[in-house]
């Protein structure tokens, strides 16, 4: 292979990941030295089963993408072993995910990210993922609106119980 097309391949893969990180809602990166092989493939699998994606890139790459990107300040997070999830979808899962998936495999270390196109800490990336996902906040804002209803139909029923034994 030419020395020209090796360059044009390696152009092609940094306009990919720039394209990547632009249209991601998260981008969560890891260093994942010390993983197992079955410890990656069960990572991966959670990670694909969310519709995220993870790949293990080049710190030269992705340092070049996120500076095309224009996101500043994430030269010191490319260092070591890299792999790098995006979600499209999803801003907390990503983050949920290997927050819990840590938890038990200890030399999994999340090194920092973008949330929401902005440069995002290890501890801002902690933070968003003690937060429930999409559904549980869903779920949450459901029953919420679903109190005042409910309190009404408990009062009406008790109103109709008072009047049926008055009647009585």
């Amino acid at each position: 292979m030419s020395k020209a097309s090796v360059l044009a391949r390696k152009e092609d893969l940094v306009n990919d990941i720039t394209k990547k990180f632009q249209d991601a809602q998260a981008v969560i990166v890891v260093d994942y030295r010390g993983l197992t092989v079955g410890e990656v493939t069960e990572l991966r699998k959670q990670l694909r089963d969310a519709g995220i994606e993870m790949r293990v890139l080049k710190n030269t790459m992705l340092r070049r993408a996120a500076e095309a990107a224009g996101l500043e300040g994430m030269e010191d997070i490319f260092k070591g072993p890299t792999a790098v999830a995006f979600s499209n979808e999803e801003v907390v899962a990503p983050a949920k995910i290997m927050a819990e998936f840590a938890k038990t495999a200890t030399n999994l270390e999340i090194k920092g990210g973008v949330l929401e196109g902005k440069v995002a800490s290890v501890e801002e990336i902690n933070q968003i993922a003690t937060l429930p996902s999409r559904e549980g906040l869903l779920s949450m804002l459901l029953s919420v609106l679903q109190a005042p209803i409910r309190n009404t139909a408990l009062a009406v029923k008790a109103v109709a119980t008072q009047k049926e034994e008055e009647a009585a």
